[in-house]
């Protein structure tokens, strides 16, 4: 179909162009139905904790026990991780972000999202297709000739171009497009707490190893300790200054150190193939990196960021407040569906019986239509609809005020949890201390024969726990650092672009090459 070589020549396109231009400008002046978005409103509380919090934490003198000052207003870097000033530490996530299986997942899904939101807008376009179609066929004799030849059976080619609108006067498509794009974007705020859950896995799990090995050391120290007090024993028993009671006790108490030594190796093989995990490797290919409590620190200034700046900052805040907002849109959607839509055609080809002269001036035909429809009555079916997206909306809101509930608990219970684990070491070293100094005396008093066993093996069993129980306060301390960090979001905003270099994944051999490789 055209209207001559220049805009507006003929009579035709003089009729059919103020009927186009009304059409175009009625479909852009048109709202889209279905409410409008609002962002939810922040929380109406300006602390984490019923009581205010506290700007310092409690400090000792063992590893790891210097103050915390919590810092309001203070930003997180993106790489938060790094504050604990770990060289082995900052690389092994590096390699978990560039393998993690779960988190090249998520990246996947978001590219989905983002093709998901540019096949909806691509209705915003007319749809052109060609059709080429030929033909063999004979025709009922009772009929008049179906071609001008008369031919019976005949050859019949066609060849079209077929063009359909669908005007999107009630913003149907204009919600639809609103939906997929804040799926998109929950699903990008996916890929960040994927990322945040994968970086504070990695943390924690380093934290853990460290804290095993640590226990696995004081586990050692005990033993030798207990080795050296058997052997005086027995040398005494020899000598007839120690029943046989005695050295008894001290053989049973040796053994009962020396079995908690498996469980340990047990534990520490298990967090080492968490890490191989976490770090998309197989176990038999665990990481170089080794940890030890020595070797990470603590940071002195801690980020506190108010309730309201949380729900901006939360990966799983956000991503809940535009599933929210894709549910709101949907509103529209069933709301549109409900109302009459307005679609125009055309078709322009050629038919004929003869394959070389197709394209002859009168071998051309088209057609133009318009239609509007309108659902009179569907058994209340788009109505139900209507109020199941509706019904959805509400679920979706009370889900996002779920997860900032629970946003705010977890900050809670992390500043509690820092709090308390400074006190905790604290007593541990002052609990350590004492009984090591009550050890000492113990082993001084019993070599003079001053006191009996019993008092020599009480205190041996006091130090084992408070040695063992320092370890755990120290390794308590970094970790629940770490879940501060975690809880305030991890400081995504900070990073420019994608938080892990995208691959693809060949299944049939499990080979993992860069997005933009050119590799089939």
């Amino acid at each position: 179909m055209s209207c001559g070589s220049r805009l507006g020549e003929g009579p035709s396109c003089r009729r059919s162009t103020p009927i186009a231009a009304a059409v175009v400008a009625l479909t852009l002046s048109a709202c889209a139905v279905g409410p409008d978005f609002k962002v939810p409103a922040a929380p109406d509380t300006d602390r984490y904790t019923r009581e205010p919090t506290a700007t310092v934490t409690g400090a000792t003198d063992a590893p790891h026990g210097q103050a915390q000052h919590f810092s309001s207003g203070r930003d997180i870097p993106a790489e938060w991780w790094r504050v604990f000033r770990s060289k082995a530490l900052d690389s092994l996530i590096r390699k978990s972000l560039e393998a993690n299986p779960n988190l090249q997942s998520t990246l996947a899904a978001l590219r989905a999202a983002h093709e998901a939101v540019a096949a909806q807008q691509g209705k915003f376009f007319p749809l052109l297709q060609a059709n080429y179609n030929p033909t063999f066929q004979r025709t009922s004799e009772a009929l008049a000739p179906a071609t001008s030849s008369g031919q019976n059976p005949f050859a019949l080619y066609t060849a079209q171009l077929m063009i359909s609108y669908t005007f999107d006067v009630w913003g149907g498509n204009r919600r639809a497009v609103e939906a997929l794009r804040a799926q998109a974007d929950s699903q990008r705020f996916q890929v960040e707490a994927a990322t945040l859950t994968l970086t504070s896995n990695v943390v924690v799990a380093a934290i853990q190893e460290a804290s095993l090995r640590g226990q696995l050391d004081a586990t050692h120290e005990l033993i030798a300790i207990n080795r050296k007090m058997r052997d005086l024993l027995r040398n005494q028993f020899n000598s007839g200054y120690a029943s046989r009671a005695d050295l008894a006790a001290q053989e049973a108490a040796l053994a009962q150190i020396e079995v908690t030594l498996p469980p340990l190796r047990k534990a520490l093989q298990v967090q080492r193939d968490l890490l191989a995990a976490l770090a998309g490797r197989y176990p038999s290919q665990e990481p170089p990196e080794t940890f030890r409590l020595a070797a990470l620190r603590l940071p002195a200034e801690l980020p506190l960021s108010l309730p309201s700046q949380l729900v901006e900052q939360r990966p799983d805040v956000r991503s809940a407040e535009e599933l929210l907002h894709a549910t709101s849109a949907q509103i529209g959607v069933a709301t549109a569906n409900m109302l009459p839509n307005f679609t125009i055609s055309a078709t322009r080809g050629y038919t004929s019986t003869q394959m070389a002269d197709l394209l002859a001036s009168q071998n051309i035909f088209w057609n133009v239509a318009g239609n509007a429809t309108a659902t009179l009555f569907d058994g209340f079916s788009l109505l139900h609809q209507k109020r199941q997206a509706e019904a959805l909306y509400q679920q979706a809101a009370w889900t996002y005020r779920g997860t900032v509930i629970g946003a705010l608990e977890n900050v809670a219970d992390a500043l509690r949890a820092v709090k308390n684990d400074a006190d905790a070491l604290k007593a541990a070293r002052d609990f350590e201390r004492a009984a090591k100094v009550s050890l000492t005396l113990a082993q001084q008093q019993f070599s003079a024969g001053n006191v009996n066993f019993i008092v020599l093996l009480n205190a041996q069993q006091t130090y084992q726990q408070a040695r063992l129980g320092l370890v755990v306060a120290q390794a308590n301390r970094l970790s629940d650092t770490a879940a501060l960090f975690q809880a305030l979001g991890g400081g995504w905003w900070n990073r420019e672009g994608a938080p892990a270099p995208e691959q693809k994944l060949d299944v049939s051999t499990g080979e993992a090459v860069p997005l933009e490789d050119k590799r089939d």
